[in-house]
């Protein structure tokens, strides 16, 4: 039986074992298996393994069929040879069914639009720029293939897995390209001084050091677009003991990336391993790294002095001595918020919304 593709070729629907010619030939010359196998002088379980298409046909045996029933050693090879190529296409068939279900999946047209992956209406095509993409032969070992530790933002919103993964393998190859110093987790500690003086800073200046400074350490920082439904804000990903630092820049603003941003160094400063599985639960890890990040924005003993010692429900008091202890103000509100001093209402002009190109 066969069946029409799409490309107009045909398919068989089965993939018939040279054994079914084997058996109709006992019939014929009225053998049954056991005097045949005597003939061809191989056991009588390798012949029916032949027959049930358990066992191949080997040259050997090819050229004992050829001596036995006829009408040649390259007739039996042929039919071998057609059978393994059938089945094996048959089973690519069934491969690809089972990937045009995950692609469903698959932010595909977002990733096309953001030119990860070329623009295309066909299905099976998506299949195979998807299996590219993610560098697998099947697209159900995409979650297989990640040892990745990740920070949400929202962690009540629906998470798309697949869409989240695609971010990952972008992040990923993106860093893969950056030239690195040998990492150095020092190194990257002395310089958060520096990135919490370049809070105050715009995107166009903080950005490229950023970057700069994290390449000297042996990180590589990278950007990638947010990917609708994901949640994702950032990730800390290891590849060929290369760490990667990305950052999705959700929702444009300023206090999202920058406590994300110290959010994965604390992860790279104070924890050592570099296996890391993808969570959807926020576990201890993430809380520690949590708290690192807001006590790197700001140290403990600061935030309890402002608490004590100044007004921080005034929007004065907050800006003055957030550029008194070399800190964005955005950063002290966000930390003030968060910790339910003050209401997410409160001076929203103070956050600024930005985008890195």
């Amino acid at each position: 039986m066969v069946n029409k593709k799409d490309n107009n070729d045909f398919m068989p629907v089965i993939a018939i074992a040279p054994g079914e010619t084997i058996r109709e030939n006992m019939r014929y010359l009225g053998m049954n298996q056991k005097e045949l196998a005597a003939r061809l002088d191989i056991t009588e379980k390798h012949l029916s393994n032949i027959i049930n298409g358990k066992s191949p046909i080997t040259y050997e045996t090819a050229l004992k069929l050829e001596s036995v029933i006829g009408p040649s050693a390259q007739f039996w090879m042929n039919l071998e040879s057609n059978y393994q190529l059938t089945k094996a296409r048959l089973e690519q068939e069934e491969k690809m069914d089972a990937d045009l279900e995950i692609l469903k999946n698959i932010p595909y047209k977002e990733m096309s639009d953001f030119n990860w992956v070329e623009k295309t209406r066909t299905r099976k095509e998506r299949v195979i720029n998807s299996r590219r993409f993610f560098g697998v032969a099947e697209l159900s070992s995409i979650e297989f293939s990640y040892s990745v530790a990740f920070r949400r933002q929202n962690q009540t919103n629906q998470i798309c897995n697949l869409g989240t993964l695609a971010w990952l393998r972008k992040a990923e190859k993106k860093g893969l390209e950056i030239d690195l110093e040998k990492f150095d987790k020092k190194k990257l500690e002395k310089l958060i001084p520096r990135f919490r003086e370049l809070t105050m800073e715009d995107p166009e200046v903080f950005y490229h050091e950023v970057k700069d400074l994290c390449a000297n350490c042996g990180v590589a920082f990278v950007l990638v677009p947010y990917l609708p439904r994901t949640d994702i804000c950032g990730a800390t990903i290891w590849r060929n003991h290369k760490p990667i630092i990305a950052l999705s820049v959700m929702g444009k603003r300023a206090d999202i990336f920058w406590f994300t941003f110290f959010h994965e160094l604390a992860h790279l400063i104070n924890h050592s391993s570099q296996e890391f599985h993808i969570s959807y639960d926020s576990d201890s890890e993430e809380n520690e790294a949590d708290k690192e990040a807001s006590n790197y924005l700001i140290a403990e003993k600061q935030y309890n002095d402002f608490i004590e010692n100044y007004e921080y429900t005034l929007k004065t008091d907050i800006i003055n001595y957030a550029r008194e202890i070399g800190i964005a103000p955005f950063i002290l509100l966000g930390r003030l918020q968060h910790d339910g001093y003050l209401d997410y209402n409160y001076y929203r002009d103070l956050i600024p919304s930005f985008e890195i190109v």
